[in-house]
């Protein structure tokens, strides 16, 4: 079954989301929480498809952030902020945050909360799909989400990264083998289009994989020119054993 978590502290502002997202789709089981706390617990228990929460719990008025935080390092969960701070400022930071979207209270219709959830819901079913069939001996891969809003995995542990990493680095891994200019590079980044920005993120990106294996080095530098994604060999515990002669 289909799990998802409610996490609003004013109980007929969760009452309405549960009733909508119950509504279309009664074979989703909602569980709800109303504080921090409970919440964290729920999110350390288990994998929900998908996360429905505010950013102000109580008198936290960044709650939302934490937990966001939380479930970046658990589960590649997609979120969905509903807030009634404005969307203008929070938006672009919930985006920073790896939040699938964000809705502001009093702006939307239902119609446009169950085509949002909707639509996130089905992202995170073929997220689930596609991680099945990945077989375990390949688990020295990288795994990209193709939708570009999960976290990578790196022999299936979950990477966190800033979104312009993230995209830096499925411009290289989608060009593995051959490099990738800072003209190219420049590209999928928004903001500081000069070298010394797309090093600091190659940066960023080396240290969140080696947090989880400290013998990566499968991003190339190319001096004067740019970066390469260069096959990663397969840990010792990994590789096939050669055969006796």
């Amino acid at each position: 079954m289909l799990t998802v978590a409610v996490i609003e502290d004013d109980p007929p502002m969760s009452a309405q989301l549960r009733g909508w997202i119950e509504a279309a789709r009664p074979d989703v089981k909602v569980e709800q929480w109303y504080t921090r706390d409970d919440a964290e617990a729920a999110i350390a228990r288990q994998r929900y498809d998908v996360v429905v929460m505010d950013i102000e719990l109580g008198r936290e008025r960044h709650a939302g952030v934490a937990l966001i935080n939380a479930i970046n390092k658990q589960h590649a969960t997609p979120v969905l902020v509903v807030s009634a701070m404005p969307a203008t400022i929070y938006r672009s930071i919930m985006k920073a945050l790896d939040a699938w979207d964000y809705l502001q209270k009093t702006t939307f219709e239902e119609s446009d909360f169950v085509d949002t959830f909707l639509e996130i819901l089905r992202a995170s079913r073929a997220q689930r799909e596609q991680e099945a069939k990945v077989p375990a001996a390949s688990g020295d891969e990288l795994s990209l989400d193709p939708l570009r809003q999960g976290s990578p995995r790196w022999r299936g542990q979950r990477i966190n990264l800033p979104l312009t990493a993230q995209r830096i680095l499925a411009a290289l891994h989608e060009h593995r083998g051959q490099v990738v200019s800072y003209d190219d590079l420049f590209q999928v980044v928004k903001s500081g289009r000069n070298r010394d920005n797309v090093r600091k993120h190659i940066s960023t990106i080396r240290d969140a994989f080696r947090e989880i294996d400290p013998e990566f080095d499968a991003i190339e530098n190319v001096p004067m020119r740019g970066f390469r994604w260069v096959a990663a060999a397969l840990p010792a515990d990994m590789a096939t054993p050669a055969r006796k002669r």
